[in-house]
């Protein structure tokens, strides 16, 4: 029986994304995080810092002279930089989030953080019941309701003859602003469909795969779309089409 609670998951979270802790621990903190929404969210955003600082922070190698130099002392020198290490390693792991954190907002040419936040709020959206704030096929149901909650219009289109029916939308909060999110149908599958404003020129269509989904993502009419689902690449990007289309 898994008997963590939310305090002690959180102060684990660094160790299970490391793979420090033991099975036993580890098989305790995954399964905290599968019931667990919140301390679910805070694992994807601890995980993206890690990302974003392995991508975007520069790396300077040790000259040759000084890991010789450290090496040739033997173990004494061996038993001094274990100890340096235990001391300011919990300094460096927190400096390195906390550079990631300021990386992940003043970088806003990196695309990669939004997606992968697309993929975490889509996932976060099929394990409770917040898929849609609005439920409803009509485009003239849910386009209203829109209105006043955001300060942008997103386009709303029904593609029930197209084998994508519209079943609501909902806000969400994706680049530290608050998004559209639509949800539409596919045989028994979502798909998530994010819209938020943006001030850069058009972008053409990207595809690629996070997690096991499938996300396709462009830039029209100072609109970003960010779609994300697991269906077959093929028809999530068919769909794209026809919002493109539509848009």
């Amino acid at each position: 029986m898994n008997e963590l609670d939310c305090t002690v998951c959180q102060t684990r979270l660094h160790g299970y994304l490391d793979q420090e802790l033991d099975p036993a621990t580890a098989a305790d903190v995954a399964a905290h995080l599968a019931a667990c929404a919140e301390c679910a969210r805070l694992h994807d955003e601890v995980k993206l810092l890690k990302v974003s600082v392995k991508r975007q922070a520069p790396y300077y190698p040790a000259p040759a002279s000084l890991a010789a130099g450290v090496f040739a002392t033997g173990a004494p020198a061996t038993r001094a930089v274990e100890r340096w290490r235990k001391w300011f390693a919990p300094t460096f792991s927190t400096a390195a989030l906390a550079l990631a954190a300021v990386l992940y907002v003043i970088t806003p040419g990196s695309e990669q953080p939004l997606m992968d936040e697309a993929v975490s709020s889509h996932v976060r959206s099929l394990m409770g019941e917040h898929l849609n704030d609005v439920v409803s096929s009509d485009r003239h149901t849910v386009k209203p309701w829109f209105t006043g909650k955001l300060d942008f219009s997103p386009p709303v289109f029904d593609y029930s003859a197209q084998g994508f029916p519209l079943l609501g939308g909902r806000l969400d909060y994706l680049q530290h602003q608050t998004t559209a999110a639509l949800s539409y149908g596919r045989a028994k599958h979502i798909i998530n469909v994010f819209i938020l404003p943006v001030p850069e020129a058009d972008k053409p269509r990207q595809t690629q795969t996070i997690r096991g989904f499938n996300v396709v993502s462009w830039q029209t009419n100072h609109m970003r779309f960010v779609l994300v689902s697991d269906v077959e690449k093929s028809e999530l990007e068919a769909f794209s089409q026809l919002l493109r289309d539509g848009a």
